[in-house]
C-alpha cells in the first residue's frame, strides 16, 4: 500500500495493562517531564543571564540542556496523552516528525559532547592558545554544525525510507527505528545509509571524545597533583554523560534492529526506564559540570 492511500494513523502497540496502570504511568512520566523541563530551563537561563557563564564550556552545557528540552518535548507529551487515551495511535506525519526529531537531537548530543571534549582539550593542554582557538566565532560554528549537520541525513531517511507500508502497528511506545520495519520491502540502500549515519554521528564522536580525554589524562599525569585533580573534576562527569547516553543509544539500536523475543511488558518497562534514566542521568551530570559554588552564588 502506498503512502498516498488512506493510511493516516499508526497503532502504538507497545502499551500493556493500560486499564490497571495508566494513571501510575501518567503520574511518573509527568513528574519526570516537569523535572526535566525545570532543570534544563534553569541551566539555560543561568547561562544566558550571567556573563560569568558566557564561556564555551557553559555554552555547550546550555546547548545540551536546550537539546534535552526539545528531545523530551518530542516524546513525553505524546506519551502522556497516550496514557490517558483509550486508543494509542499517532498520525503518520506526526510519527515521521517524531522520528526525525528523536534521531536528529540524539546525533546533536553526540556532536555537542565532542565539541565539549575539544574545548576541554584546548583549555587544559593548550591554555595559552585557548583564547585564540576557542573564539566566539568558533563556538558558533560548532553549535551550528552540531544542530544542522544531522538534520539533512535524518530528513533524507524520513523522506526516502517510507515507500510502501504493509503493517501499521509499531512494536514500541514512540516512533524510533522500529517504524522502518513497517515497510513491505526492506531497503539495502537505506540500511547502508543508516549505518553510515550511525558511524558519523555516534561512533566517530565517541571515539573522538575518548581519544581527546586520553590525551588529556596522559598530559596531566606529567604535571602536578592539583592539575590532575582539576582535569578529573572537569572530564569525569562528561565521560559519565557520554557513557550513559551511549548505553541508551546502543539499547535503542539493538531493540529496534534485532528481532528479540521479549514480552511486551518487558519492552514497555525497559523503554520507560530508558527514557527516565537517560533524562535524569544527564541532568545530574550536566549540573555537576557547572561549578556548584558558582551556581549557588548566582542564585543567592
Amino acid at each position: 500500500m502506498d503512502l498516498k492511500s488512506n493510511v493516516t494513523y499508526l497503532i502504538l502497540g507497545g502499551f500493556v495493562d493500560m486499564n490497571k496502570y495508566r494513571y501510575v504511568y501518567f503520574f511518573i512520566l509527568f513528574m519526570v517531564y516537569v523535572l526535566i523541563m525545570c532543570s534544563n530551563f534553569l541551566i539555560v537561563y543561568l547561562t544566558l543571564v550571567h556573563k560569568d557563564l558566557h564561556e564555551p564550556m557553559y555554552v555547550f552545557i546550555a546547548a545540551l540542556s536546550f537539546n534535552s528540552v526539545l528531545f523530551s518535548s518530542a516524546v513525553y507529551p505524546k506519551l502522556l496523552i497516550d496514557f490517558l487515551s483509550d486508543k494509542q495511535i499517532i498520525s503518520l506525519p506526526a510519527c515521521i516528525f517524531q522520528y526525525l526529531m528523536y534521531y536528529s537531537l540524539a546525533s546533536s548530543d553526540f556532536l555537542l559532547l565532542a565539541a565539549m571534549a575539544f574545548d576541554r582539550y584546548v583549555s587544559i593542554c593548550k591554555p595559552l592558545q585557548y583564547p585564540t582557538i576557542m573564539r566566539k566565532s568558533t563556538v558558533i560554528i560548532l553549535l551550528f554544525v552540531a544542530w544542522l549537520w544531522p538534520v539533512a541525513p535524518m530528513a533524507g531517511i524520513t523522506l526516502g525510507g517510507f515507500k510502501k507500508l504493509c503493517t501499521f502497528t509499531l512494536t514500541g511506545i514512540f516512533c524510533n527505528n522500529s517504524i522502518l520495519k513497517l515497510n513491505c520491502v526492506p531497503s539495502p540502500a537505506l540500511a547502508i545509509f543508516g549505518l553510515f549515519c550511525f558511524i558519523s554521528f555516534a561512533v566517530m564522536p565517541v571515539l573522538f571524545v575518548l581519544f581527546t580525554y586520553a590525551k588529556i589524562f596522559i598530559i596531566t599525569s606529567k604535571r602536578g597533583k592539583e592539575v590532575r585533580k582539576k582535569a578529573a573534576e572537569t572530564c569525569l562527569p562528561h565521560l559519565m554523560v557520554l557513557f550513559s547516553f551511549s548505553c541508551v543509544c546502543a539499547y535503542d539500536a539493538i531493540i529496534s534492529r534485532l528481532e528479540l523475543n521479549y514480552s511486551k511488558t518487558v519492552l514497555l518497562v525497559m523503554s520507560l526506564q530508558t527514557l527516565i534514566y537517560c533524562s535524569l542521568k544527564r541532568i545530574d551530570q550536566l549540573s555537576t559540570v557547572v561549578n556548584r559554588n558558582t551556581i549557588l552564588s548566582l542564585m543567592s
